[in-house]
This record gives structure tokens, C-alpha cells and sequence, in this order.
């Protein structure tokens, strides 16, 4: 740095002086020795020019140290970064009430692969946070992150998020993050605050690892608290189709103005992992390096409280409630669950000293799970108070405890750094939910780059009937089954993945009997669970391929299903997704300027049961499906990505709108934008 600074002075002190007073060798001599300590002492005293970015920044989860301690780049690019939403994932399209924030169900064939006690209350399931959906850092310098993306004008969508972690020590990092969901109808939204979405979710999560990297350490703390509105649908059926059409949404008549779904949920996180024996490290070729253990303990507790209330303030005019068991003013409806969770696993590597290419590693997990939940159910109900009135109080219709123990195993074999072959089994060997299993198996063949891979699995799944199915008590819907049978999923599914040519393909077979599902008689509104015992065959087949030529990219992907049964599982029989985008250098920002396309076939739209949060085979009607075209901008400038879109740009084209679920009307069409800032501090 010296002789750097030495290069760039001398010359003009030179020029400075004439020539003629010059002393070459005395006053050279003197100038020099005072340049130098002028230099080394500014260079001292210099501060560090380091350009923090977010190569400082590096990324896991807890399934990635499930098995070895990864770590990965932060990801800052801009794919899928205009589809903010939860309900128009390109690879996972829901169905829903309208817009952000209301109950939602996938509308492509899903099914659940869980065992165990479950509520069967799963309408806002996509707006939790869970402690699974937690990413952890190791964050060198402190990163934070703020993104905003809404409609321009009326904020009918707003989400806001931000995020914030950083190291307290080399080993150790912490961070807070925030969402906020504050959407709003198109329908009877004048000055009615109950038809406003309000959606918070708050986590605290840290990393601890130890310096000799043998102990981990991942906690979080998370609060849930999701207001959805439910309106029991507007009154205008025809507000897509008469000529007059409506002039202004916002005062278009619902059924029910103040009724809401309420649901809090706080959660305490905590797992620890302990190598024992030798470690070993694996450095792949895109410079990530792997802590591979060979022996691992690992216990888990999780303490989960979570509240389901249902609000209604409406007298019911217009009948959308089947029954009334205990108020026909109001409901007060809630369900309070507590789970508290201890899991023990002990973890065994059998692998090669060389770890270049690793070759005939065993692993197996063996594991018990102990599950304790605890549940109430109350309504609102006239009870007599001290003095002989009749008021209005909480009354617990039912309490209950349970508890059940899971056997847990997976065994792994690795032949070769090309074909590897994993069984995992879950099942509950006591407990009232004894008898649930998930059997699952998956094998992966590997090939290069070029040639791709190919993962052949299966699973097997009996899983118990939720609670809402066997025995719910509210204020509208009272259920008793008590002779249901577990629900029994068979799996097979092919799919080959190449990077090389940007195709990913798969297809899937399911067979499933005893089928759980609401519905109602024909044309009615009393959502009844229901189990259809004979088999129901469905056939999934998906593709994804992008294309790419000079700056054009072409992203598409295609699902095919097809079931024997379609009356029962009403769900498209084809469903498209298409991006086209051009690549370019506007002014200063790497843009994309394109167009999106989604559509999906006409299909038996399901209904929604309003109070018991179910979306159920009711009245059988078909809406005409027409494809949803979005334009788009995005960009990105150095630590700041943004977009601008026109939703449903074509509304209007084939028709004034469209609807996903009986009686609920889609969104119009909006213009969105979104703003993500990035800081490394």
C-alpha cells in the first residue's frame, strides 16, 4: 500500500516545484522519508473499505441438519418474486374466499401426510407460521430485510414482512422476523372493520452451534394470530354475469357483515443435537462444506397452544346457518388445544474414511415420540346467574386429554454417490390414536448434470379421523360419528429431474379408501361429514419445463389428474401455469418485462361451510373457466428488488370475472407492487 500511495504522489509534488530547486539527492532523500510516515500512519488510521454483501450470508433449515450441518447461499434473485401470495403459487394454486387472508384449500390434489391427533381445522393453514417453516443463518455481518407488496389503490392486498438476524458470536446467531397481513374484500368493505383481514405472525429464532462443532442448538418462540372474515358469500349471484353488472363493489350486500374466524397460536421451539464419535467434513465442487457425524443424539420438545374462535354478530337473515343448537342471536364457538411434544431419536453413520466420492454409507434413525395434547370446546349459551337472570357465558361442552406414543425408523443406504435408497416409518404403537401409521420409501439414481436423476417412491398412510369429523360441538354443527374408519392412502410415484434441460416431470398414482370429506344433500347448506369406504383411484402427472432462448425464457408447467371418482375429489382435471419474460438492462436496473398466464378446466365448484371453517360438496355447479392473464415488471438495483404488476389483466376479455368456490367471487383486477430492501450492516 506504501508504494501504491508513493506512485500516485511523488508526480504531482514534482510538477509542484521548479524545476531549478530541485535537489536530487539531498532533498529527494528528506521528501521521501516524511512521505513515508505520512502514509504509514494514514494507512493505520484507515478504516475497512469491505463491501458487505450477501456472500457474508449463509442459509439452513432444520430438515437440511437433519442429517449433517449445511449451509447455502442467501438466494437474492427475482424468480416467482412477483407472486407474493400464498393463493397463486404457479406450483401450487389454492382455492379460496376471495383474497388474501380468507380460509383457503389446495386446488390441486394434496393429500395430507400426517398420522396422529389432528383438529381437522385447516382452513388458514397457509398463513401460519410454523416452527418448521423457520430458516436459520449464519450471518457474518447483520442482515435485514423489509419487503412490502400491495394493490395501488384501496389496498385490498397488503403484506408486509421484515427480518432481521445477526451473530452474537462466530458459533451463535439470532434473529426476529414479522409478517403482516392486512387485506381487504372488494365486497361490503365500506367503513366495516370485521371485513378486514388482520393477520400477524411473530418468531424469535436463534442458532447455537459449539466451536467444535459436535452440539446444535435451534430454538424459536412464534405467535400466531389470524383474523379471517367470513361473510357467507355476497347476495348478487349474478354480479359477473347481468348487463347492469355492479357499480360499486364495496357496497355490494353480504350475507353476514361481522362474522370471523379467529385463530391464535403461540409456540416454544427448542432442539438439540449432539455428535458423538468421529466427524467428518465433505467440501463439494460449489465450495459448500458438509459436517457429517457418525453418531448423533437428538431430543425435541415443542409446547403448542392454539385457540380457534369462531364470531358471529349478525342476526342470520338470510339463512346461511343449516341449525342453531344454543344462541340464534350470536355464536361464541371455540376450541383450545394444547400439545406438548418430547421426541428422542439416536442416529447412526456407517460410511468410508474417503469422503471424495462417498460410497456404502449406511445411516438409521430409531425414535420415540411422546405426544400429549389436551383439548376444550365451548359455546355461548343462556346460563342463570346468582341472582336468576338468564345471561350469556361461555359454557365447555368438552374436555378431554390424550396422549400417544409414535415408534419412529429410517434407514438409509448409500451405494454410491449416484443411487441411494431411503425407508422412513412412522407409527403409533399406544395411544388413542393407536394403529396410524406413514410408510414411506424412496429411491434416487443419479446420473451427471446432463443426464439427470430419477426418484422412485412410495407411501402407505392410515391416519385417523380429525376431531371436526367424529366429535365437534358448536352453535350450528353438532357431530357424533363415532364408527369412522382411518382414512388409508397408497402412493406410487416417477419423477425425473434434469438440470441440463430445465425439465422436471412426475406422476403419481393414488389410491385411496375411506375417504373423509363433508357434504351436503342436494342444493343444501348442512355440511355433514361423510366417509365414502370404496376405493378412489386418482392419476397426478406434472410437468415443468423452461425454455430459453438469448434473452426470452419461457417457464411452463402442466398437471394433468384424472380420477374414477370426480363427484368426490372436485378438482380440475387440468391445470397450466406459463411465464414469458425478456431479460434486458433498463437504465441502471437487470430487469425482466413479461407476461403470466394460469388456467385450469371447469370443474364442480365445492362450497364453504361458514362457522366450521370446512369447504364441503354442496350444491353441484360448474363455472366456466377462462385463462388469467398477469403483466409484469421486476427489477433489481444493487441490495433493492422490485415489481410492478397488472393482475388479471384480461378481466373483462371473456368475462367480467370468475369464482374458485360457490357464491364467492374472485378478486378484480388490480395493480400490484412490491418493494423488497436488503442491508448488510
Amino acid at each position: 500500500m506504501a508504494q501504491e500511495g508513493l506512485a500516485q504522489v511523488y508526480p504531482n509534488q514534482q510538477q509542484s516545484q521548479p524545476v531549478y530547486t530541485r535537489d536530487t539527492v539531498r532533498n529527494q532523500s528528506r521528501k521521501s522519508s516524511d512521505n513515508l510516515d505520512t502514509l504509514r500512519k494514514r494507512e493505520e488510521n484507515r478504516k475497512d473499505s469491505i463491501e458487505f454483501n450477501s456472500k457474508y450470508i449463509k442459509i439452513t433449515s432444520e430438515r437440511l441438519l437433519s442429517d449433517s450441518t449445511q449451509l447455502f447461499p442467501l438466494d437474492t434473485g427475482l424468480v416467482n418474486f412477483e407472486n407474493y401470495s400464498v393463493l397463486s403459487q404457479p406450483r401450487n394454486p389454492k382455492i379460496s374466499l376471495g383474497y388474501l387472508g380468507v380460509a383457503q384449500r389446495d386446488l390441486l390434489f394434496n393429500p395430507r401426510k400426517t398420522i396422529g391427533f389432528d383438529e381437522g381445522q385447516h382452513s388458514l393453514d397457509a398463513y401460519l407460521l410454523n416452527p418448521q417453516d423457520i430458516s436459520y443463518f449464519n450471518a457474518r455481518v447483520p442482515y435485514t430485510l423489509l419487503s412490502l407488496s400491495s394493490t395501488i389503490g384501496g389496498l385490498k392486498e397488503s403484506l408486509f414482512k421484515v427480518l432481521h438476524t445477526q451473530n452474537v458470536k462466530p458459533n451463535w446467531n439470532v434473529g426476529f422476523m414479522m409478517n403482516f397481513n392486512g387485506s381487504r374484500g372488494f365486497y361490503a368493505s365500506n367503513n366495516i372493520l370485521a371485513q378486514n383481514v388482520s393477520d400477524v405472525n411473530v418468531a424469535l429464532f436463534s442458532w447455537y452451534h459449539s466451536v467444535n462443532k459436535r452440539y446444535n442448538l435451534l430454538t424459536n418462540v412464534i405467535f400466531n394470530n389470524l383474523k379471517a372474515p367470513e361473510t357467507g358469500s355476497i347476495l348478487n349471484d349474478d354480479v359477473f354475469t347481468s348487463a347492469q353488472g355492479s357499480l360499486d363493489k364495496t357496497t355490494e350486500n353480504v350475507r353476514l357483515r361481522s362474522s370471523f374466524e379467529n385463530w391464535k397460536n403461540a409456540s416454544i421451539y427448542l432442539k438439540q443435537m449432539y455428535y458423538i464419535g468421529r466427524i467428518d467434513s465433505n467440501r463439494k465442487a460449489n465450495g459448500i462444506t458438509s459436517v457429517l457425524p457418525t453418531q448423533r443424539i437428538t431430543y425435541t420438545f415443542n409446547y403448542d397452544s392454539r385457540k380457534y374462535h369462531y364470531l358471529q354478530n349478525d342476526v342470520d337473515t338470510y339463512n346461511v346457518f343449516p341449525d342453531y343448537y344454543f344462541s340464534a342471536n350470536r355464536s361464541r364457538d371455540s376450541l383450545n388445544v394444547l400439545h406438548l411434544q418430547n421426541d428422542f431419536t439416536y442416529s447412526f453413520y456407517l460410511r468410508g474414511k474417503s469422503l471424495k466420492m462417498v460410497k456404502n454409507e449406511l445411516k438409521l434413525d430409531l425414535g420415540l415420540t411422546q405426544d400429549f395434547y389436551k383439548y376444550s370446546q365451548f359455546v355461548s349459551d343462556s346460563v342463570l346467574n346468582d341472582v336468576g337472570r338468564k345471561e350469556m357465558r361461555p359454557v365447555r361442552v368438552q374436555n378431554s386429554t390424550l396422549q400417544n406414543i409414535t415408534l419412529k425408523a429410517r434407514l438409509g443406504y448409500r451405494f454410491s454417490d449416484r443411487i441411494n435408497l431411503d425407508g422412513d416409518i412412522r407409527q403409533i404403537i399406544q395411544g388413542r390414536n393407536f394403529g396410524d401409521l406413514l410408510y414411506d420409501a424412496k429411491l434416487t439414481l443419479a446420473g451427471g448434470r446432463k443426464t439427470g436423476k430419477i426418484v422412485l417412491g412410495a407411501y402407505l398412510q392410515s391416519s385417523s379421523p380429525g376431531l371436526v369429523y367424529t366429535n365437534w360441538i358448536s352453535n350450528h354443527y353438532i357431530f357424533n360419528n363415532s364408527g369412522f374408519s382411518n382414512q388409508k392412502i397408497t402412493n406410487l410415484s416417477f419423477n425425473y429431474q434434469n438440470d441440463a434441460l430445465k425439465l422436471d416431470l412426475k406422476a403419481e398414482y393414488f389410491l385411496v379408501t375411506d375417504y373423509l370429506y363433508f357434504k351436503s344433500q342436494p342444493g343444501g347448506i348442512d355440511a355433514t361429514p361423510t366417509q365414502y369406504a370404496p376405493a378412489i383411484n386418482m392419476l397426478k402427472v406434472s410437468v415443468g419445463k423452461n425454455l430459453a432462448f438469448r434473452k426470452f425464457n419461457f417457464d411452463n408447467y402442466v398437471v394433468y389428474q384424472k380420477t374414477d371418482n370426480k363427484d368426490i375429489l372436485r378438482t380440475p382435471e387440468v391445470y397450466t401455469y406459463s411465464s414469458l419474460y425478456y431479460n434486458t438492462m433498463l437504465f441502471v436496473l437487470k430487469s425482466q418485462i413479461g407476461m403470466s398466464v394460469r388456467y385450469n378446466t371447469a370443474y364442480v365448484a365445492p362450497s364453504y361451510a361458514v362457522g366450521l371453517g370446512q369447504f364441503y360438496n354442496g350444491k353441484d355447479v360448474t363455472f366456466t373457466s377462462y385463462p388469467i392473464a398477469s403483466v409484469f415488471f421486476k427489477g433489481t438495483l444493487q441490495r433493492t428488488n422490485i415489481f410492478l404488476q397488472y393482475d388479471y389483466a384480461n378481466q373483462g376479455l371473456f368475462s367480467k370475472g370468475f369464482y374458485t368456490v360457490n357464491r364467492y367471487p374472485q378478486m378484480d383486477s388490480a395493480i400490484k407492487f412490491g418493494v423488497a430492501w436488503t442491508f448488510y450492516n
